[in-house]
């Protein structure tokens, strides 16, 4: 039987869908060089909201982590994933700067570029597609998955012939962002896209949230499927993809050879797992089949911030009501895919429906740019009364007609002179002082220390000098502290308290 390339996933979407995206760089760097020697066919690193939060929360400059990264993996190809023509905000950018971007992309040390589009719309995909094939580096395209009756099989199938043939892409990836393939649809689209695409390799990429993705995954295998999107455990399972530990065990039982090494594996997986348990964050962990995601299809995120949202509002009896409102505006926008940017769109105009109680009433700038087709060219049209009250309600200031943004880069470093390519396109993306306030931050930590506990109490201890005197028992040892001196008084031969 034919080999299965393993493509990671733990250092991008692993911790996007576990960790809120907060792995850091110094999480990541200890076990760069295992990761490279692992067996893997790539390495995925990042997308926008990688770049975004690195810059936003954790206050790390995105594009030295990736330099950082490539001094370390050498021989597996580091991947990058980017957002049709919005890369890091909703609003469509001109090709420059995407051209621009994915130049970037390339010099800090990415050999593997693809795009998707939540419409499934070539035309966003291609400025980045054929901007890395310039430059030299593989490219892929991705087909965003969805459930509903403009999502068909000839969709499908369309779209992965003309990256084939327009985007002349090295691989095609089936994307299931919701995890809500089964098994009965996998069986026919793989033959469907094979069938168009030639020797094209097809990668499967799903999640956990209904429990399917493993069995998905062994079914696409049979059927031709190339290359299968993994994480590690246990930074796996739940909102994340399939383990990749499981999924190359059972891959062998079937009779396919897959690189990956076990032990390797495992000794990446048990590094995440101390740091979870070190600073509280939390491990995949099998779920079962949960047919309500068909239902909403809303990202796990975005259910726990309805419910907050309203709350805080005074409305919590109204979240039942939301689903359904989601579910209908959905459906009278054209059945737009829910991942970012379209799950916020539709999202925020349910919210505003049922807060105001008079449907679009008010309407976001986002979903009027939506529903005119500034975002790409719809799969289904808007219901006629509901656009004339997007149009009528929506701000005027934006043009029924959309047209392509002016180029941008010029202006851009006549604006910055001094700032390198990187930043320069970090200040475009990111709004305000935030820039600013990563540069601040000085830089990143590149080591993750596993101190033991009373280590790592003296250590902070030893930051606050308003503490006078402090006195620390545990069985027969004792420590006293006085201002920052700490004198063990007694049984000091004795052994340091494991970590637990």
């Amino acid at each position: 039987m034919k080999p299965v390339g393993i493509i990671d996933t733990t250092l991008r979407d692993a911790h996007q869908c576990l960790w809120a995206t907060r792995m850091t760089t110094a999480h990541m760097l200890p076990v760069a060089e295992r990761m490279d020697r692992a067996g893997f066919a790539q390495i995925d690193l990042a997308g926008a909201i990688q770049f975004d939060v690195c810059v936003r929360y954790l206050k790390e400059d995105p594009w030295e982590r990736v330099r950082l990264m490539r001094e370390r993996v050498r021989e597996t190809p580091l991947r990058a994933l980017v957002r049709s023509r919005n890369i890091v905000a909703f609003d469509v950018l001109p090709d420059d700067i995407i051209e621009l971007w994915v130049e970037r992309l390339v010099a800090n040390g990415f050999r593997v570029v693809g795009a998707f589009d939540g419409l499934n719309d070539v035309e966003n995909m291609l400025p980045a597609i054929r901007a890395a094939r310039r430059l030299g580096v593989r490219t892929f395209g991705a087909l965003s998955y969805s459930v509903s009756p403009v999502h068909s099989n000839e969709l499908y199938v369309r779209t992965a012939r003309e990256l084939v043939r327009r985007g002349e892409v090295d691989a095609i990836m089936l994307k299931d962002a919701g995890g809500l393939l089964t098994v009965d649809r996998i069986r026919e689209l793989v033959p469907a896209i094979k069938a168009v695409i030639g020797d094209v390799p097809l990668e499967i990429h799903s999640h956990c949230l209904t429990g399917l993705a493993p069995l998905v995954y062994l079914e696409a295998v049979k059927l031709g499927a190339d290359q299968l999107h993994s994480s590690i455990a246990p930074l796996a399972n739940g909102a994340a993809q399939p383990a990749t530990q499981t999924v190359a065990r059972n891959l062998r039982a079937m009779g396919h050879p897959v690189s990956v090494d076990d032990a390797t594996l495992d000794e990446i997986g048990e590094h995440f797992r101390r740091i979870a348990r070190r600073e509280g964050k939390p491990l995949g962990a099998p779920m079962e089949y949960d047919a309500f995601q068909y239902e909403h299809q809303l990202p796990g995120g975005m259910l726990s911030n309805f419910r907050s949202q309203l709350e805080h509002a005074g409305l919590a009896h109204k979240f039942g009501e939301l689903l359904d409102e989601c579910a209908r505006v959905r459906r009278e926008l054209g059945y737009p895919i829910m991942i970012t940017p379209f799950a916020q769109f539709v999202g925020t105009q349910a919210v505003l429906n049922v807060v105001h109680g008079d449907r679009y009433r008010v309407v976001p700038d986002e979903v009027k740019k939506y529903a005119l087709g500034h975002y790409g060219k719809l799969l289904a049209p808007i219901e006629p009364g509901v656009l004339d009250h997007i149009v009528a309600n929506g701000s005027g200031r934006i043009a029924l007609e959309p047209q392509p943004p002016e180029p941008a880069v010029q202006t851009l470093r006549a604006r910055y002179p001094g700032a390198s390519d990187d930043e320069r396109l970090l200040r475009y993306m990111f709004a305000g002082s935030q820039v600013d306030q990563m540069l601040a931050a000085g830089p990143m930590r590149t080591e993750t220390r596993f101190d033991l506990p009373l280590l790592r109490l003296l250590e902070e201890l030893g930051r606050r000098p308003r503490i006078g005197h402090l006195r620390l028992r545990r069985g027969d040892v004792q420590l006293e502290i006085t201002n920052d001196t700490a004198v063990p008084a007694r049984g000091s031969s004795a052994p340091v308290p494991s970590d637990r």
